[in-house]
């Protein structure tokens, strides 16, 4: 079950729909008894491939039975950490033909409803919900920000783990950053017996991808204020 935050320190459920489909690479449809594998998305996300509409929307599809389909994706971290997935997401809905694998044409879709797994647990989001719900700015470069994280300032990472509250606990193997979102940044430690993540929230929500600089030399600057009033070992 969810909790509700009276500040928003971490993605919504609908925000964090709304992000792995602008993201996805690829997903799998499954129409009328079949199983398409659609890979290199033309950095156009899922919705590029299929357009959703309410049930009551008039639409023009042809006349006949709907079909039922389904669409699966995964959120893989970016990050080489323990347990990459990081949720799975499927949503159902119908559609007036099969679905044509090569078609170049985006796909109408009446809309069922979406469904993510996460670590949170399992939440339902509405059409209504995502049709109210802004893209997150960090959503299509997330990966890009992880990795450079990783490859050219790796260093911040320890650092960073001096904002953490309650204070990591002792047997950490390793820390890295296994998500970004415009709240917040979050750390992924990884013990001999398992691992668990916690989050480090920016001052502000970011709203465009360029601020994203300024927020971590924000936090980086909190952590190094910590140690040399004397709270954490320098």
């Amino acid at each position: 079950m969810r909790r509700s935050r009276a500040r928003a320190t971490a993605p919504t459920a609908p925000e964090r729909v709304r992000s792995i489909l602008a993201a996805a690479h690829s997903m799998t449809v499954v129409c009328d008894g079949l199983q398409t594998e659609v890979r290199r998305l033309d950095g156009t996300g899922a919705m590029g491939r299929f357009h959703l509409h309410a049930p009551s929307e008039e639409v023009e599809v042809p006349s006949g039975p709907r079909i039922p389909v389904r669409l699966e994706l995964t959120d893989i971290a970016p990050a080489p950490v323990r347990d990459r997935l990081r949720a799975r997401l499927t949503l159902t809905g119908l559609l007036g033909e099969p679905y044509d694998p090569q078609g170049t044409q985006s796909t109408c879709m009446e809309f069922g409803q979406a469904v993510l797994e996460d670590a949170d647990g399992r939440a339902f989001v509405t059409l209504q919900e995502l049709e109210a719900t802004g893209l997150d700015p960090m959503a299509t470069s997330e990966a890009g920000l992880l990795t450079h994280l990783m490859d050219d300032h790796r260093e911040l990472v320890p650092l960073l783990l001096r904002l953490v509250r309650p204070l990591p606990d002792g047997g950490v193997l390793r820390a890295l950053p296994v998500s970004i979102d415009r709240y917040g940044l979050t750390l992924r430690l990884e013990y001999p017996s398992g691992h668990r993540d916690v989050r480090i929230p920016f001052k502000t929500p970011v709203n465009h991808v360029d601020q994203f600089g300024i927020q971590m030399h924000a936090l980086a600057s909190a952590a190094r204020r910590l140690s040399h009033a004397g709270h954490l070992p320098a």
